[in-house]
């Protein structure tokens, strides 16, 4: 189970069994907590190694898997926490100290992140995974350390040299009109400044290892890839709404969050017309339901994510424009404090989420 875990998180391959169980029950617990992780139910997994660990609290497998299902959940301070605690009574669980370097990278502590991956890739020289992280990272912040600044209150912005200065400046218009925008849309704004980055797009998808059709991705920060972007200010405007709208998501539910919610809300938001999402679902060869499209879209061709794209978008506007924005960002709010989605569904919109699936289906 734990090699599914390690697949799924694209983490070095887990090559040792989950540690013999005295107790039964336990045994059974550390089972169905891996299970949970490969089928993706992060909430199950982590009440499982919570459970075990009260009655184990020194098995360090166990500890791994509750910093798995917390970094799942987006809990990155408990993943770091229960990965340490991994590591204190098991300083030779090399897969605890990977999962540990994500979870430091993630938070923004890179520095240190390379630290904990460059002791990993000593101790498992044979896997190239962890070299093509560390060069990843390292390019990485070599460029920002190049990088210059543009800064208000609510952005801070950063590119490569004097020469993007203007594309910088045209960035930080944009995304202060999304903010403003968006914000009232959804009676809500950022409880904190949002980092955005301006890349080439050759440097967008070294680093972020987006698909090639992501126009731009978010993982804590807004990243972009400036091409020929003061030649279409329209797009610029579309791809920094867009991700604005994951950033604050991200604030309002870092966890739990369907995928279809997620990418939705930002591309129902990311401008005033839907057309391209009606037209592109007359011209699909089939539909697809919302329940297919709870995970992450990276897994789908760039047909595919249109289609799944428009779908994500023109149920969330019909939701906005049934129950308002207010209702919206309620419900994110009760996902992030690890409400049942259903429950929290049926209570900010007043339905059953089947019954709103077969209503848009």
């Amino acid at each position: 189970m734990r090699r599914s875990a390690a697949l799924l998180l694209g983490l070095a391959v887990l090559t040792a069994p989950a540690a013999a169980q005295v107790d039964p029950r336990n045994a059974l617990l550390e089972r169905s907590g891996w299970d949970a992780v490969a089928a993706g139910n992060a909430h199950a997994a982590a009440e499982a190694f919570r459970s075990a660990i009260t009655a184990d609290p020194k098995n360090a497998s166990l500890h791994l898997g509750a910093g798995v299902a917390a970094y799942l959940e987006r809990r990155d301070a408990d993943a770091k926490l229960a990965l340490e605690r991994a590591l204190d009574l098991d300083p030779k669980l090399s897969d605890a100290r990977v999962l540990l370097g994500q979870v430091l990278y993630r938070m923004g502590d890179t520095v240190t992140a390379m630290r904990v991956i460059e002791r990993a890739a000593s101790e498992a020289p044979a896997d190239t995974r962890l070299a093509d992280i560390l060069g990843r990272w390292r390019r990485e912040a070599d460029l920002h350390d190049r990088m210059q600044q543009s800064i208000n209150e609510r952005f801070t912005v950063s590119f490569e040299g004097p020469e993007e200065s203007t594309i910088a400046a045209q960035a930080l218009s944009s995304l202060d009109r999304a903010y403003w925008r968006i914000g009232e849309a959804l009676s809500t704004y950022p409880n904190r400044p949002i980092s955005v980055v301006l890349y080439t797009g050759e440097q967008f998808h070294d680093i972020t290892r987006s698909p090639a059709w992501a126009a731009a991705s978010y993982d804590g920060r807004i990243r972009v890839p400036m091409r020929g972007a003061l030649d279409n200010t329209t797009e610029l405007d579309r791809v920094l709404a867009h991700e604005f709208v994951h950033a604050l998501v991200s604030t309002l539910a870092p966890r739990n969050v369907p995928t279809w919610l997620n990418e939705g809300l930002a591309s129902a938001l990311e401008a005033n017309s839907l057309d391209w999402a009606r037209d592109r679902l007359e011209h699909a060869a089939a539909p697809v339901s919302l329940t297919a499209l709870r995970t992450s879209f990276g897994r789908l061709t760039g047909g595919q994510a249109q289609v799944a794209y428009a779908t994500s978008a023109l149920a969330v506007s019909r939701l906005l424009a049934e129950a308002g924005g207010f209702a919206m960002a309620n419900l994110l709010r009760d996902l992030g404090d690890g409400v049942d989605f259903d429950e929290a569904f049926l209570h900010r919109m007043q339905r059953p989420f089947a019954a709103f699936v077969d209503r848009v289906n």
